[in-house]
């Protein structure tokens, strides 16, 4: 079983442009996400999706300045810059990955691996049934059957690219992963200043490797002014690109 890594990158966010580029502890954004990646020890291969947009040269250079692939395509169609990635790429498994999670745990990505292997599904998501934090979810999906639902999705099923599986779960065979104890009352993505402040206090604090989950929990259990930083924060909904 062959395990490609695809991380989603793009300048153009609505609420906090230039956010995959911001520099943390030294690193860019996205530098940290591959990093966390890449440390999880489950991938073959990985890829940086990003688009065809004259402000993601900045992407296509960072990526060459830290070694990892990457691939161009549409701004909003997501899915079709992940098909255009197996395109080039031989993978049974993909896992997926957005630019904005700077603390991403590479234990939970190799655990979720680990737990879609043994079940041999299409698909297994940590966020349907919600206990991690807000930017440290992991994705894993069969290649085939993001090829075949190619012909399905439709709208915001594009952008957010495997929408269209969890929202069909009559046709696919998926699975919600939930991790104890239940975190999820934390906000650890990153897509406004006030996740910015929050973000940058951590990486202050613990240095420039990954943090395990339950690590930051209890940092942040005494630091309530620092974990209240961004709990106002409305998640946008799923129909909004």
């Amino acid at each position: 079983m062959t395990t490609l890594g695809i991380i989603q990158a793009r300048m153009g966010s609505t609420r906090l442009p230039g956010k995959v580029l911001r520099r943390l502890g030294g690193r860019t954004v996205l530098d940290r996400v591959v990093r966390a990646a890449r440390e999880s020890g489950v991938l073959d291969d990985l890829v940086v999706a990003t688009t065809v947009e004259p402000a993601d040269d900045a992407v296509v250079a960072e990526c060459a300045a830290i070694g990892v692939a990457c691939h161009r395509g549409p701004v909003d169609d997501v899915l079709t810059r992940f098909l255009g990635v197996l395109e080039t790429r031989s993978a049974d498994t993909v896992l997926r990955f957005t630019a904005d999670c700077p603390l991403l745990d590479p234990r939970l990505v190799a655990r979720a691996h680990r737990v879609f292997q043994a079940a041999g599904v299409d698909y297994l998501t940590t966020s349907i049934a919600r206990t991690l934090p807000r930017g440290l979810d992991v994705e894993v999906v069969r290649a085939a059957v993001l090829k075949e639902i190619d012909t399905l999705a439709y709208d915001h099923h594009r952008t957010h690219v495997t929408s269209y599986v969890y929202t069909h779960a009559t046709d696919f065979d998926v699975i919600g992963l939930t991790v104890q104890p239940d975190l999820s009352y934390l906000r650890l993505t990153l897509d406004t200043e006030d996740d910015w402040r929050l973000i940058e206090a951590i990486v202050d604090h613990f240095g420039d490797a990954p943090v395990a989950v339950r690590t930051l929990a209890d940092w942040l259990a005494d630091r309530p002014e620092l974990a209240s930083l961004n709990t106002h924060i409305v998640q946008k909904e799923l129909e909004q690109a």
